[in-house]
């Protein structure tokens, strides 16, 4: 990967996606062989794991990485934006927040699908990214919040009706069949398997972007940055090949396990 690239995501970012990619992915591994428990496939599943009640541990280990990221992660943000005052976080075209102007993208990409437009010019987040993050956020609190309930029963026990852990059960299964499915499909797809990107975009393992990419994906960015003159502040050097091959890894192997656990639930659904 050659040319001169532009910073789009910090390291601190990433990092944050690489734990919630990780924490998923075991989630989901080790959610499914509990919630199939009665398929064929979900003893043979729980043993890589070492059976059932390790699996269960597993996976609620990793329920407390991911609840534990997502607090981080929405402290952080009202830190940054309450506290330290930062512009942009709630507000702008640098917020993940949707605005106005995303609909207005929408509206204009579906005129675009069938020839009546132009494509719309981007700003630093595209419409189906922002639905891509909320998605996840409150997909992972609702979740994460049900599988605390069923994680601790005797204290929930004292403060709700016994009718409502069987709302919780029914939610966090129903929620993690959606969450998988929405990840695996409609995020995979929109991040990796698009045309122009497929097979896989690999900004938010590397942070960076060539900078004709950025001008012809997001023109509306780029020519803010122009303007503003943060160009060269956002210059960055290539990735190398070290990084190329890490970032393709951690991909391939996200994609393959992901894609592997799809076919699963599409298989147990349909039994």
């Amino acid at each position: 990967m050659s040319g001169t690239h532009i910073r789009r995501f910090d390291a601190a970012s990433r990092r944050l996606h690489l734990v919630l990619m990780t924490s998923f992915l075991a989630l989901a591994a080790t959610g499914l062989p509990l919630l199939f428990a009665g398929a064929s496939w979900a003893g043979a599943m729980a043993r890589l794991f070492g059976g059932y009640q390790l699996a269960g541990y597993i996976h609620r280990f990793f329920g407390a990485v991911l609840l534990t990221a997502l607090v981080w992660h929405i402290g952080s943000m009202l830190w940054r934006a309450l506290v330290k005052r930062e512009p942009g976080i709630l507000w702008g075209p640098d917020s993940i927040v949707v605005q106005p102007r995303d609909f207005v993208d929408f509206w204009r990409q579906a005129r675009w699908f069938v020839g009546l437009g132009p494509l719309p010019r981007f700003e630093r987040f595209t419409y189906w990214e922002k639905f891509d993050y909320w998605a996840v956020l409150w997909g992972t609190a609702l979740m994460g919040a049900a599988g605390l309930i069923l994680w601790f029963p005797e204290l929930f026990g004292r403060m709700m009706p016994g009718w409502m852990f069987n709302i919780a059960l029914f939610v966090h299964g129903a929620e993690a069949l959606l969450a998988i499915g929405f990840i695996f499909v409609v995020h995979f797809f929109n991040g990796h398997l698009r045309p122009g990107k497929f097979p896989m975009d690999l900004v938010i393992f590397t942070g960076a972007v060539a900078e004709h990419e950025l001008r012809h994906e997001r023109a509306a960015q780029y020519e803010r940055l122009r303007q503003q003159g943060l160009l060269d502040a956002c210059r960055v050097e290539a990735p190398d090949a070290a990084d190329i091959r890490r970032a393709r890894t951690i991909g391939t192997a996200g994609l393959t396990l992901g894609l592997l656990l799809v076919g699963l639930i599409v298989y147990a659904v349909a039994r």
